[in-house]
């Protein structure tokens, strides 16, 4: 049997989300995603390819910088905009793209992840546009969710 995210139909323009159930308490996978060393490990996209710099775990305000491809070798740095403890965690860079990973709870060994990429409110939506995100983006997240389950449940 394959897992997979289920990919929610936001109805919003260029915001997207996908959505799954880890068998894991909600503060353990905040732990595992807070920190960017990990990133590279869940990543649905294939672009991610490690930390530059950056702190151990994420905070409120924190900075870091990802090595990544798409086509060509980069380095992207980000900021985490939002933290809540064991609930919420996003950071967005340069053209504010938004990534938020929420938390929730359902049962003592049981939470659902919800990713989502926010790109209503970016700097050069042309660029966005040229991208084209929703063609990706949404199946890169579920990607992203499966690796995350697999990584934690089988460890």
């Amino acid at each position: 049997m394959s897992i997979r995210a289920e990919i929610v139909d936001t109805g919003v323009e260029y915001f997207y989300q996908a959505k799954l159930i880890i068998e894991k308490p909600a503060q353990e996978i905040f732990d595992f995603v807070a920190r960017p060393n990990n990133h590279s490990k869940i990543d649905g996209s294939g672009m991610v390819r490690g930390k530059l710099v950056g702190p151990e775990k994420l905070y409120l305000g924190a900075k870091f910088g990802m090595k990544m491809k798409q086509g060509i070798p980069y380095l992207i740095k980000n900021q985490v905009i939002e933290f809540q403890e064991g609930r919420v965690i996003a950071w967005q860079h340069l053209l504010h793209n938004v990534w938020r990973y929420e938390f929730r709870q359902v049962s003592p060994n049981q939470t659902e992840v919800i990713e989502s990429w926010d790109g209503t409110n970016a700097r050069a939506m042309w660029w966005i546009k040229k991208r084209k995100p929703w063609f990706w983006v949404p199946k890169a997240m579920g990607k992203s969710l499966v690796n995350l389950k697999k990584l934690l449940e089988n460890d």
